[in-house]
């Protein structure tokens, strides 16, 4: 099993996620960790990653790399989505059984599971109805990656699991207002309208789907906890079990900064899924919940978001 000896690689170690994993297993000790730059490898060229993994020959693998983004991003770039995330993950799930890699994480999301499925959604959900249109190409190469695990796992005897968070967020997240998540949106929303001396956001859709957000060093634990683990299930929702509505999180968020601003919701824009909270007693079975409070991952967030605001300010000076 997995222990602090170890040869870990850790794909799409620049992402949000990633970059969490690699920081959290550096701080409990681990020393043969692997990562590779996107420009040296890229995850959806096989023979590269197959002859990457055979030189490295790790003991764990975690998936972290994929191509994500938010409603607008799966809306609009499906065939990247689709594309560059079944790439990504079948030559990393196989090329880790080629080598003889016997411990996986693969990341997935909550949008796995059905459109309108029952709340809060258990794993068993998984395939039951219709998925939601938007996100429909991701959520069905992430689905892929999940059969992908549990049938090398009947077949080669592996210990191949797959987590799926809700919403993440935190260090080092995406801001791009084209292609980031929502809570990164209304952070720079925000924070931007109280720089400009407005009175006001645009927030899209009519603020009222919820949402179950989960601060991404708590995914990291999760990650390195079921990577040293052997688990009955290969499917584990990773979350908190709570959710607010997006304009709750938008007060929220003006809380934290000391302001009060008008939300003026586009009801046009597309909206997803009305609510996904997942039902995570599985994992707890398995002896891991998450850590962090809304209030300290959010303040933490903002924190990290200023902090680069200012030092991509100086770059540009």
């Amino acid at each position: 099993m997995i222990n602090k000896k170890s040869k870990i690689f850790i794909a799409g170690h620049k992402g949000m996620v990633g970059s969490a994993i690699l920081r959290s297993l550096k701080s409990k000790g681990y020393k043969n960790l692997y990562f590779i730059e996107k420009k040296k490898l890229d995850l959806r060229d096989q023979k590269k990653v197959f002859k990457y993994l055979k030189k490295i020959k790790p003991d764990g693998v975690i998936i972290a790399a994929a191509t994500v983004g938010g409603i607008n991003a799966n809306n609009t770039f499906k065939a990247d989505f689709i594309y560059n995330n079944l790439e990504i993950q079948n030559n990393l799930i196989h090329g880790s059984y080629l080598n003889n890699v016997k411990n996986l994480i693969f990341l997935g999301s909550s949008c796995v599971y059905p459109k309108n499925s029952k709340q809060p959604i258990k794993e068993e959900f998984l395939l039951s109805n219709y998925l939601e249109k938007t996100n429909e190409p991701y959520a069905i190469a992430k689905i892929a990656g999940i059969k992908m695990c549990s049938s090398y796992n009947y077949q080669y005897k592996l210990n191949y699991k797959c987590l799926m968070p809700c919403n993440s967020y935190g260090i080092n997240d995406n801001y791009d207002l084209k292609t980031s998540h929502f809570l990164p949106a209304l952070i720079k929303k925000i924070i931007e309208a109280i720089q400009d001396k407005k009175d006001y956001i645009k927030v899209w859709g009519s603020g009222k789907p919820l949402r179950e957000l989960i601060f991404c060093e708590d995914i990291a634990d999760a990650c390195i906890y079921f990577l040293k683990k052997k688990t009955r299930h290969n499917l584990i929702n990773i979350g908190t079990g709570n959710d607010k509505t997006i304009n709750q999180y938008a007060k929220f968020i003006m809380k934290h900064l000391g302001v009060n601003l008008k939300i003026l919701n586009e009801k046009k824009k597309l909206e997803g899924t009305y609510r996904k909270l997942l039902d995570v007693s599985l994992a707890k079975k398995y002896g891991w919940s998450y850590k962090t409070s809304l209030d300290k991952g959010i303040a933490i967030t903002i924190n990290d978001y200023l902090e680069k605001k200012v030092l991509t300010k100086s770059k540009n000076i």
